[in-house]
């Protein structure tokens, strides 16, 4: 069961935080279709409390995503409680500190999962950070820095001690990064070991793997990150598959490029045209994917910086699909 403050959901299944990827127009696409807790991209400490524009800008929320968590990171504890209490300001439901990302510029400050090498002081950071908000504050992290030094159980626990609402544990170390598989043995022992919430993270990657996750862990929720890029609709697949045993719904060429085009739009709203299509680019690829001619037709969209431009050229791709739709399937 979630529960974090006065959110309480069955089976939850959360749209992780990701760089670049989990701006308001994609996190209002995947509420849509299901998902029951969405993250702002990680917002750098460092960046809000020297008031960045480009940084604080990433803290936008809206009520329509309710309910929404801002997830910060950084490794000194006055920036992340200053930070903390910026984010605050912005009402979101909680905050997620990110003790998890294993890039190197993350690492190389020493925040994300290389806080992992350092637990006491850890626990001291998310305290802190506890203790200087009202609102619930939760931890995203790892199994460890690597396998020689996974120290999970601890962390766990000083993580709850700490004052942490829930956790959510990517099944990884910070070594193999989104490589191997996601050891997602670890959850029902980290269960043991906490009163809290635990939420699982990796090898989440379709509706099958949701359902899998929930039965063979007893993981409280279930966190998509790169299984919900270009594929919103893993929400509604997962939930129809726990509810029903089945996935009854039909993603065809329709729903995809309606959906990509829903994004677009949503997305200029919030930046602004230009900006927002070029940034769409990175979305063609998993909108269009399965279908014919997908490469040729993201190659043409990529010239594009106006929505009109990308409009007509999918929904003539779309009118093609219909079509050929009997010869494209012999």
């Amino acid at each position: 069961m979630l529960k974090i403050g006065n959110i309480e959901i069955e089976n939850a299944i959360l749209l992780a935080p990701m760089e670049d990827v989990t701006d308001v127009s994609f996190r209002l696409v995947c509420k849509e279709l299901g998902a029951d807790l969405v993250y702002t991209e990680f917002v750098n400490s460092e960046g809000l409390i020297r008031a960045n524009e480009k940084t604080h800008k990433k803290l936008k929320i809206i009520d329509e995503e309710r309910p929404v968590g801002i997830q910060i990171y950084g490794a000194n504890i006055d920036s992340m409680v200053g930070a903390a209490k910026i984010a605050e300001a912005e009402s979101p439901d909680l905050i997620d500190i990110n003790a998890g990302c294993w890039v190197k510029n993350v690492v190389g400050q020493g925040a994300g999962s290389a806080l992992l090498k350092d637990p006491p002081f850890m626990q001291q950071l998310v305290e802190a950070v506890v203790k200087s908000v009202k609102i619930p504050v939760t931890v995203k992290t790892r199994l460890g820095w690597d396998h020689e030094s996974i120290k999970i159980l601890e962390v766990a626990k000083r993580m709850e001690d700490a004052g942490a609402v829930s956790l959510t544990i990517h099944c990884r170390t910070r070594k193999m990064g989104h490589k191997g598989d996601a050891e997602w043995q670890w959850i029902p022992k980290i269960k043991e070991v906490v009163n809290i919430p635990v939420f699982l993270n990796g090898n989440v990657l379709n509706a099958y793997d949701v359902k899998k996750a929930f039965e063979e862990t007893g993981a409280d929720g279930v966190m998509i990150a790169r299984g919900a890029i270009g594929n919103p609709w893993i929400f509604l697949e997962a939930k129809e598959l726990i509810q029903t045993g089945t996935i009854s719904t039909v993603i065809d060429e329709e729903i995809k490029i309606k959906s990509c085009l829903r994004h677009l739009k949503l997305a200029i709203d919030i930046k602004g045209e230009k900006r927002a299509v070029l940034e769409h680019r990175k979305f063609y690829s998993g909108y269009l994917k399965g279908l014919y001619g997908a490469s040729k037709v993201r190659s043409d969209l990529m010239q594009f910086i106006d929505y009109n431009g990308v409009e007509e050229a999918l929904l003539n791709y779309l009118e093609y699909l219909r079509d050929h739709k009997e010869e494209l399937q012999t």
